[in-house]
């Protein structure tokens, strides 16, 4: 939904139950900025960004720039660790803490994975009902 000052802003489900039906590719996609956005700025920054900070794209194309930012940040922050570093806790403060870096990197991965796999299941569900090809 879309704020006062014009600023869109996820839906956040008070539950995962099936009757609210599935996500978006919207809300697929700003989740992924979401997930990201917190976990670069709670293990490379200052750790103080907050849900309700994380806007939504307005549109498609813009969710994609966000993303490829969000992946070079990451790739860049990273290539900065050391082999040692991925088995310290010290950067694993979001979602979770109390873990070597390392497992919070490969959550990163799984979670990428599953939201692009639910984008790709969305685009299918919605071509099949349309009767139009998922090929542009």
């Amino acid at each position: 939904m879309r704020n006062d000052s014009g600023i869109w802003r996820a839906d956040w489900p008070e539950s995962e139950s099936y009757d609210i039906g599935p996500p978006s590719i919207a809300w697929l996609t700003w989740h992924i900025i979401f997930w990201w956005s917190m976990t670069m700025d709670h293990s490379f920054g200052d750790g103080t960004l907050q849900r309700e900070s994380v806007p939504c794209p307005g549109s498609s194309s813009e969710a994609v720039v966000r993303i490829y930012q969000l992946k070079e940040k990451w790739e860049a922050s990273v290539a900065t660790l050391t082999p040692n570093e991925y088995h310290e806790r010290t950067r694993t403060n979001w979602p979770f803490s109390d873990k070597p870096f390392y497992e919070l990197s490969a959550w990163l991965n799984v979670e990428l994975m599953k939201n692009a796999a639910e984008i790709g299941y969305c685009r299918f569900l919605f071509a099949s009902q349309k009767g139009e090809s998922l090929r542009p």
